[in-house]
């Protein structure tokens, strides 16, 4: 086991290098430059752009200011944000909690429907509540976040009035001081009567948008799985004994069915992270995504570089535990077997 852990650790190394290295090109790509962003339209004379690119290092050759940022990243020094003047890892972790939440409610919304969706369709295969649920999930997996977020906008808060278009709480009823930055469970610290159902209301659309295409995957996964050990021998075995069938399914089937299930939602959650961006520009969500969208919009490299950085790091730990923990559930994976 400790030389299965150690093989996955070791590969995270070069994939660090190597997302430094994207991050890096990806901002320099980006058409604009930050010195035009930072001294607006009127612009500075001459001599004071080259002191400006001067003191942010982008005279150096790209090789020489790759190496340096390298360097930094290296001693736990992510820059400082060329908008705010505020270290990029306060401001990144300062919104990582909102991303975190969001996350948290669109995978249970994605379990909670995709695998009994999954299940369902398996055990009905080839009649209709398979061709329908799959077909749900398809759509599902197809469809435009942007327009699936703006039509639920459009019909649950504009129309119904139900829910709120955006933000993390009702600002004008509610305030508090946040203690842990997840606002459903400050909302309950705080002790103000409706301020949990605000938070829950302000979280229902965002989740359902960013839970839709993880909840296509998982369901279409969980069918996969499903089908191919309810093709075995135990199974059949299991039903000539005369175990009745929420069993077979429940705990035979589902049981071995969720090594693979469960190695496909750990891979969504990681998706969800990297995935929210749309989401929270949507709904002016103030997490980690809309946040990296206003560092491009302004042509912010640090920030820019950095969330790149944090959530693609994120991202491989989560993955680096899902296969950890895939490991642990099937020996044959961890014995090279």
């Amino acid at each position: 086991m400790f030389k299965f852990i150690l093989n996955k650790i070791v590969l995270i190394i070069p994939t660090f290098f190597g997302i430094t290295l994207a991050a890096f090109l990806f901002v320099r790509l980006l058409p604009g430059d930050p010195i035009t962003i930072l001294t607006g339209e009127r612009g500075v004379s001459p001599e004071r752009r080259a002191e400006m690119v001067a003191q942010l290092g982008l005279d150096q050759p790209l090789l020489v200011q790759y190496f340096n940022y390298l360097l930094n990243i290296l001693q736990g020094d992510f820059g400082q944000s060329l908008s705010t003047h505020r270290p990029v890892v306060e401001e990144f972790f300062e919104r990582l909690p909102a991303t975190l939440e969001l996350s948290f409610f669109a995978i249970l919304i994605a379990i909670i429907l995709g695998v009994p969706a999954g299940i369902i369709a398996a055990v009905k295969r080839g009649r209709w509540p398979d061709h329908l649920l799959m077909g749900v999930a398809l759509t599902g997996y197809s469809m435009p976040i942007f327009w699936w977020g703006l039509l639920l906008i459009m019909l649950f808060s504009t129309q119904l009035g139900w829910t709120p278009v955006s933000g993390r709480l009702d600002i004008i009823n509610y305030y508090f001081d946040p203690i842990t930055g997840f606002m459903v469970i400050d909302a309950w610290l705080s002790g103000q009567e409706g301020a949990v159902k605000s938070a829950l209301r302000h979280l229902i659309l965002p989740s359902v948008v960013l839970s839709t295409i993880p909840m296509a995957v998982i369901a279409r996964q969980t069918r996969s799985a499903m089908l191919e050990v309810l093709g075995e021998d135990y199974i059949r075995t299991a039903y000539a004994k005369g175990l009745p069938t929420w069993r077979v399914i429940g705990i035979h089937a589902l049981r071995n069915a969720l090594i693979t299930v469960v190695t496909v939602i750990g891979l969504q959650i990681g998706t969800l992270v990297a995935g929210a961006v749309l989401t929270e520009t949507i709904f002016a969500w103030p997490g980690v995504g809309k946040w990296m969208i206003d560092a491009i919009s302004h042509r912010d490299y640090p920030a820019v570089q950095g969330g790149l950085l944090f959530i693609a790091m994120l991202v491989m730990l989560v993955n680096l535990m899902v296969d950890l923990m895939y490991g642990w559930i099937n020996p044959r994976v961890r014995d090279g077997k």
